[in-house]
């Protein structure tokens, strides 16, 4: 999932300082976990809005803000109030931002009221833990499924570095050093053969962006 963080009240009215009809969009997702954008921070965010002198013309919380199609259904389902609107305000990751963005087309603005930091495991409800950097060239089979280009903060990808102490990563030294880590599951495995290989710099060709996928066994459908 994506975690994201609330912006400032001070700087989502800097955005809004010219318009007086909002539109809100929250995310019954990801932000609904991080509690940024479920119902009750949308409905905290017309409370502070509409106290401000802004006239909220409506909102939605679909269930996966990130889903284009999803977000052109609300719209259509919500054109009247849309029709009211000079902005938008997503309260949502930024994918959920451009959804909205290009359904709204050239005409209204959109905003984002929340920061996307990374993307998460879920450790139990509230508890969230970055284990994947989305770089296109993973190496999961190879560390034991702990990824050192993530939780190593040199992104180092054979063996720990010269400042690692009795375990402990130099950078934060309240963290075990990841490749402590992985030599430690990976030997609970029998695999530390492994470790003898000389894993390639990353190729980073897979990570330009913007990328794009198309699965054309469902595009067809």
């Amino acid at each position: 999932m994506i975690i994201t963080k609330k912006k400032s009240f001070s700087k989502i009215l800097e955005c809004l300082q010219e318009r007086g009809q909002i539109y809100l969009f929250g995310c019954n997702s990801c932000a609904e976990q991080c509690e940024t954008g479920g119902e009750r921070e949308v409905k905290e965010m017309v409370a502070l809005l509409e106290k401000q002198g802004k006239k909220v013309t409506g909102s939605s919380i679909p269930d996966e803000t990130c889903y284009s199609m999803l977000i052109k259904k609300h719209f259509r389902e919500n054109k009247e109030a849309i029709a009211e609107t000079d902005a938008f305000l997503v309260l949502a990751c930024g994918a959920g931002v451009k959804a909205v963005a290009d359904a709204a087309g050239d005409a209204q603005p959109v905003f984002p009221a929340l920061d996307s930091l990374y993307l998460a495991n879920v450790t139990r409800y509230g508890h969230f833990f970055e284990g994947c950097s989305l770089c296109g060239d993973c190496v999961l089979g190879e560390t034991g499924g702990i990824c050192p280009h993530t939780l190593c903060p040199k992104g180092l990808l054979n063996g720990p570095c010269g400042g690692m102490a009795n375990g402990k990563c130099e950078v934060n030294m309240e963290n075990d050093c990841v490749w402590i880590v992985i030599y430690r599951r990976l030997k609970a495995q029998g695999r530390l053969d492994v470790l003898k290989k000389i894993a390639p710099p990353k190729d980073y060709s897979n990570s330009i962006k913007p990328r794009m996928l198309v699965v054309e066994s469902r595009a067809k459908k």
